[in-house]
Formats: C-alpha cells, sequence, structure tokens
C-alpha cells in the first residue's frame, strides 16, 4: 500500500522536524543572531563598504579584516528556482512541491541567498503552488523559528 502524500495545498503548520539546519560558525554567527531578531543583515568591509555573502574574515576587495552587518531591506527577486524530486530526505518527501529559490537581494543584486518561498513566515514549505514560481518576481524576507531554536529566513512574495 502507498501512504498518503498531502496535497501542495496542505496547509498545516510546518513544525520543522527533520529538516537540514544551517550550521553557523564563527564568521556566520552574527547572521543567525540578526535572523533570530527578524533583521536580515550582510556582512560589510568598514574600509571600502563592500557587501559579502557568504561572511567571511577578510574583505575580497580591498583585503580589509575590519567589518559590520549592514541591515538589508529584506526585499529582493527569485533568481533562480528548483523543485526537487525524490529521491528525498524523509522530511522533505512528506511536502511534496516544496520549492528552493536563490533571491538576489534589491540593495545588493551580486548577493543572493538561499530560501523556501512560502505563503507566510510559519506556513509549510509546499504551500505556494510550483506554477506561481517565476524568475524576477519580487519578494520579501520573512523569519521563521524552527523547533530547535534555530530561526531561517524564508521568502514571501510581493504581490501575493
Amino acid at each position: 500500500m502507498t501512504p498518503r502524500v498531502p496535497p501542495a495545498t496542505d496547509n498545516r503548520p510546518d513544525d520543522g522536524a527533520g529538516l537540514l539546519l544551517p550550521v553557523p560558525d564563527e564568521d556566520g554567527a552574527p547572521f543567525w543572531e540578526y535572523a533570530a531578531r527578524g533583521e536580515l543583515r550582510i556582512q560589510a568591509c568598514d574600509d571600502c563598504g563592500a557587501l559579502r555573502f557568504p561572511p567571511r574574515p577578510c574583505c575580497p576587495h580591498c583585503q580589509s579584516f575590519a567589518s559590520r552587518w549592514q541591515k538589508m531591506s529584506g526585499r529582493g527577486r527569485i533568481w533562480s528556482y528548483v523543485l526537487p524530486h525524490p529521491p528525498l530526505l524523509p522530511a522533505y518527501a512528506a511536502l511534496p512541491g516544496y520549492n528552493a529559490i536563490v533571491v538576489e537581494l534589491a540593495e545588493a543584486p551580486r548577493i543572493r541567498l538561499v530560501g523556501n518561498l512560502v505563503t507566510a513566515a510559519d506556513a509549510p514549505l509546499n504551500s505556494v503552488a510550483p506554477a506561481r514560481l517565476r524568475i524576477g518576481a519580487p519578494v520579501k524576507a520573512a523569519f521563521h523559528t524552527l523547533p530547535e531554536g534555530m530561526t531561517v529566513p524564508r521568502w514571501l512574495l510581493e504581490r501575493p
């Protein structure tokens, strides 16, 4: 007997159990601390002002070790996306039709973040129908705290 798989329109709360979690390192820890406060911040060089992601100790433009965390608007556009297909990890297999998107930030189009497009910060990963995904669609950041306590950025369509 084949197990029943919920449809992509299933709006049960997403508790995040069993999903892969980011592993913060020393350079990236502030990104996750700001996310826990509901802020999207990107590392910037204190000397030349260049934004950089992923975070690292040295500026690739001027080689300075001085940095700060610049607050971003949280707005961007879908640069790319994928709809994963089986075989999947068990926690993801229970969410057919989920997406993974790459977002270019409005203030820094060369900075791209990976996440999921959802209908609300706490909505299931498969809450947006795959047919609604479009390259260039405007999105804004939302933050979801997983049961393990980590807060991750997710993305909402600006014009639902």
